[in-house]
């Protein structure tokens, strides 16, 4: 009888790390051996517990980041202080995931250099033009 219910056990545990619901909006990065496999996308999937695991959780919504205040030189060098909001999506999860150590922080560093680079190429009166874009 001890028997019967731990092979039960065993069976309901292998059953719930072998089943994978991945809700909509949402990839699962699967690895197996630690080395990437393959990509989950939304709905029922399977994975082959011991050998393979999910790594990385994405969601594909589109995420508000906000960019840090900085100073930046105008053309006239005038010194503004400006901040901003990015919006992104993750389009290709694999990337990442394995792409760079911390893409949040990538992201916002190139937000920050574009955003001066930008603001060097204007004069005061033209940022105040087109603050909203």
């Amino acid at each position: 009888m001890e028997i019967a219910i731990a092979l039960a056990v065993i069976a309901v545990i292998f059953i719930t790390r072998t089943i994978k619901i991945v809700p909509q909006q949402t990839a699962l990065i699967v690895e197996r051996l630690g080395k990437y496999d393959r990509t989950l996308v939304p709905g029922l999937k399977f994975v082959i517990p011991f050998i393979e695991r999910v790594a990385y959780r994405h969601s594909l919504k589109e995420v508000p980041l906000d960019v840090p205040s900085q100073v930046c030189i105008t053309k006239d060098n005038t010194q503004l202080q400006v901040d901003g909001i990015l919006f992104f999506q993750i389009t290709d999860p694999m990337r990442a995931s394995y792409g760079s150590s911390d893409y949040l922080t990538a992201i916002t560093q190139l937000a920050q250099t574009t955003l001066r680079s930008v603001i060097g190429k204007m004069e005061l009166d033209r940022t105040f033009e087109e603050r909203d874009l």
